[in-house]
């Protein structure tokens, strides 16, 4: 319904949808098929989060912008969404009544961001501060949101197209970084990292 009513609301501004993803990996699939001018993500898409959406979109079509729609305003979130390329952030309480706005913003080259977010992340970012960054890989990030959102290890190695062995191993590797010993405690890090919602 969200996705329905943001393409009705675009459509009526002039704004031409070239398609629609339920999913990160999706997105960054039909990124690379249109190249848009602009991609809108959800921060906590299933299968692969905005972020790491954003990553794989950069290196199917970098000249598309990325705009993230998310309910956090930590630092962390946006600081490491503008390392990973994001070109702007709206709150998603906002995001109806100002993303046209964003996305003609975006498309012109501008940074836009909620003004909710943006006097101290933006200080952040330019100030490159150091803030928490997570010690895991990438791999290691998408096989945390795959247990996370709850998918088998058959399915992790599935969706990666790698297999069970390797997946057991990301697994291992990224509790021992984190030191946590059990799934329950990856999803409470999955969710403190924004990467699912609870």
């Amino acid at each position: 319904m969200f996705i329905q009513a943001l393409r009705g609301l675009l459509e009526r501004e002039g704004v031409v949808v070239v398609g629609e993803a339920l999913d990160g990996r999706e997105a960054v699939r039909l990124a690379g098929k249109h190249r848009p001018d602009v991609a809108v993500l959800d921060l906590t898409m299933p299968l692969l989060n905005g972020l790491d959406a954003t990553r794989g979109i950069r290196k199917v079509s970098p000249d598309t912008k990325v705009i993230i729609l998310t309910r956090h305003t930590e630092e962390q979130y946006v600081v490491e969404g503008l390392r990973a390329g994001v070109n702007g952030f709206l709150l998603k309480t906002k995001a109806a009544a100002i993303l046209v706005k964003a996305i003609k913003d975006v498309s012109a080259g501008a940074l836009y961001m909620s003004h909710a977010l943006s006097p101290a992340l933006l200080q952040a970012y330019l100030a490159r501060e150091e803030l928490r960054t997570t010690p895991l890989s990438g791999r290691e990030r998408e096989v945390l949101q795959l247990v996370a959102e709850g998918k088998t290890m058959k399915e992790i190695a599935t969706l990666l197209g790698i297999s069970v062995k390797t997946i057991e191993t990301h697994r291992m590797r990224l509790m021992g970084k984190l030191d946590i010993h059990e799934t329950a405690g990856l999803v409470r890090y999955a969710i403190r990292q924004g990467l699912i919602e609870a």
